[in-house]
């Protein structure tokens, strides 16, 4: 099994480094390593989490109050979004729209 990680996504682990990275020098690394776990993880887990919207797996992360929003196609794990899940749900269903 195969992890793509989309643009999309990458762009929104960035943007929690960033964040982190101004609550905490070095938080932001730790966010991202504790991303990169969660996602390593879908190799072996892909496809048992909670569907959310119908097309999209939502698993959430262990660490951190996001969850990553993938879905699978074939043998490839796509994740499409990482996004905080303190954020309204209506900004996180046009998100993944």
């Amino acid at each position: 099994m195969k992890i793509i990680v989309l643009r999309s996504a990458r762009r929104t682990i960035a943007d929690g480094i960033r964040f982190y990275d101004e609550q905490e020098k070095g938080l932001g690394a730790y966010f991202l390593d504790s991303i990169m776990t969660d996602i390593r993880s879908l190799k072996i887990y892909a496809g048992v989490h909670q569907v959310y919207e119908i097309s999209y797996f939502r698993m959430p992360c262990r660490a951190f109050p996001y969850s990553i929003y993938y879905r699978v196609e074939g043998f490839d794990v796509k994740v499409h979004a990482i996004l905080d899940d303190r954020r309204d749900p209506k900004l996180i269903r046009k998100r993944l729209t």
